[in-house]
């Protein structure tokens, strides 16, 4: 990935230099952004590269890897999500699919596609990636890393306008991650309180 980007998700300067230079940490972090606040999501592909005395995270080494072995790096304390176990299975579920389909290069999801709905349906198909998710990476991509196929922003969903605060795709520092924060609040508690209150 391009050497400018300047990423903020995990607030913590070498695992966000990761997510800037390997396109699959960005994955794996995106995959880990859920049921955990996203900053510690986000420095979990440097954690487990670290663990893996490895200075990225490589699709083929990270799928041949020991289920049980891979499943107890995640699990060491500090462990990289609240659920290790199952999201170590997600995250070589991820890489066996870009070994099988794209040689292991994350990259070459978004690399060649040609419009904003293909590169959402790529994502799509990956392994843990349903549709807010693909649209939360394609906002980013699109924002983050310049990756920027005609229609992107409407593939994005209400992710894709510029200048709002929704998603991992909208973070550059501490001030814009509390206003993503603040809307993710305030979806939850709509969503609350548009539920029945059951009798």
């Amino acid at each position: 990935m391009d050497k400018d980007i300047t990423m903020r998700l995990a607030q913590q300067p070498e695992a966000d230099a990761l997510l800037a230079r390997s396109p699959l940490a960005a994955l794996v972090g995106m995959l880990l952004d859920q049921q955990v606040p996203m900053e510690w999501a986000f420095a979990g592909p440097y954690t487990i590269s670290r663990r893996l005395g490895a200075d990225d995270l490589d699709a083929h080494a990270i799928a041949a890897y020991d289920p049980e072995a891979f499943a107890a790096l995640l699990s060491e304390k500090p462990a990289v999500h609240r659920y290790p176990g199952s999201m170590a299975k997600r995250i070589q579920q991820l890489c066996a699919y870009l070994v099988e389909h794209y040689d292991g290069d994350a990259a070459a999801v978004w690399a060649d596609a040609g419009t904003g709905a293909e590169l959402l349906d790529r994502l799509k198909a990956l392994p843990g990636f349903g549709e807010q998710k693909a649209q939360i990476f394609l906002a980013l991509l699109g924002k983050r890393f310049g990756v920027r196929p005609t229609g992107w922003r409407e593939a994005a969903g209400g992710y894709g306008p510029a200048n709002v605060y929704r998603s991992a795709a909208d973070i550059t520092g501490p001030e814009s991650l509390a206003k993503v924060r603040a809307y993710k609040q305030e979806q939850k508690a709509a969503a609350k309180a548009a539920k029945p209150a059951s009798s």
